[in-house]
């Protein structure tokens, strides 16, 4: 990943560390700057002008792993790239990590503009690891993008094998008749060891380039796209909500019945949005919402819901993202 940006940089940045085994060991965000500069996390998530401030709550373990990167790239002047430490396999994998790795990286995933994992064609195997982070990355299969670095490192003929194991491990996992998009290009700074893929190579990589460069007009549309996929979520979490309060008794028996409709959660949420005519793409994921149930004493706490809210809601779907969509076609 690293030989990676510093292909894109075209240069080194500081901090930077390249070796054949993981060695970026902390999360590094590399921004532009005039002059090369390297700011600690803590520092990075009190900057108010930085959007890394909701990193805080990780705590002083993630804190000592993340640092800012100042650098003069062209690149960098529309976006910012962030390198992750390298994923662990094995036994690896259960030690060292004194921060909640899968959280940080959820975190990072749902601000990310384009997210991509990297392979090397010599190694293709994908540990325990890699694999909870790549099922994390569902929700956002739309960013991810797949490179096959060092493709050039193999001939044609066990590049072809090479790609169709790596398509074939990605779909076992991600659970999905198609998976992402897959590029394969070599991005280490070295000459093309096998020159018979050189057309091939450097059509893949135009075609990266240019989806990278898109990002910055793209932006807008993926705010809004976001904006909506977060005002759907909040509507069907209050529905479920309302639903399950509906079901608790008025007196006595609420404990019982409360954990009764948290045991068998997965038949309310099919219930709720049959009463209330919800698509089920919408509801959370069961088990995380199960375990937010079982922290909550007496659900029949929460507030009614308000209908008139709702109907604002709904207004903004039908009225206002309509408006912010047609704004930002026309570039305003």
């Amino acid at each position: 990943k690293t030989s990676f940006i510093k292909y894109m940089l075209g240069r080194d940045f500081p901090g930077i560390r390249i070796g054949p085994e993981p060695t970026t060991d902390r999360f590094t965000a590399i921004m532009h700057g005039n002059t090369d500069k390297v700011t600690p996390g803590a520092a990075l998530c009190s900057q108010h002008d930085r959007p890394f401030r909701g990193l805080s709550p990780f705590g002083n373990n993630f804190l000592s792993r993340l640092e800012g990167v100042e650098c003069d790239s062209p690149i960098l002047r529309n976006i910012t790239l962030v390198d992750t430490p390298g994923i662990l396999s094995g036994q690896k994998q259960n030690v060292g990590r004194n921060y909640d790795y899968d959280a940080v990286m959820k975190w990072f995933a749902e601000r990310a503009d384009l997210i991509i994992i990297m392979f090397d064609a010599h190694k293709l195997d994908i540990s325990d690891e890699l694999k909870r982070v790549i099922e994390m990355m569902k929700p956002h299969s739309d960013k991810v993008r797949v490179l096959l670095n060092k493709a050039d490192a193999v001939s044609t003929q066990h590049l072809m094998r090479v790609y169709g194991a790596l398509m074939w491990n990605l779909g076992k996992v991600m659970m999905t008749p198609e998976v992402c998009r897959v590029y394969m290009g070599s991005f280490w700074g070295a000459p093309l060891q096998n020159t018979e893929q050189a057309s091939l190579l450097e059509q893949e990589k135009f075609d990266l380039f240019t989806d990278i460069s898109q990002l910055p007009q793209n932006a807008v549309m993926r705010r809004i796209n976001e904006l909506v996929k977060r005002a759907r979520g909040v509507k069907v979490h209050a529905y479920i909500i309302h639903y399950l309060r509906k079901q608790l008794p008025y007196t006595w028996g609420k404990r019982e019945k409360q954990r009764r409709l948290i045991d068998r959660l997965d038949r309310e949420f099919l219930m709720c949005a049959r009463r209330y005519e919800l698509p089920r793409g919408d509801f959370p994921p069961l088990e995380p919402f199960r375990q937010a149930l079982l922290e909550i004493k007496d659900l029949s706490e929460f507030p009614k819901l308000d209908k008139k809210m709702v109907r604002e809601m709904d207004k903004v779907f039908s009225v206002d993202i309509p408006e912010l969509l047609e704004r930002a076609r026309h570039g305003q």
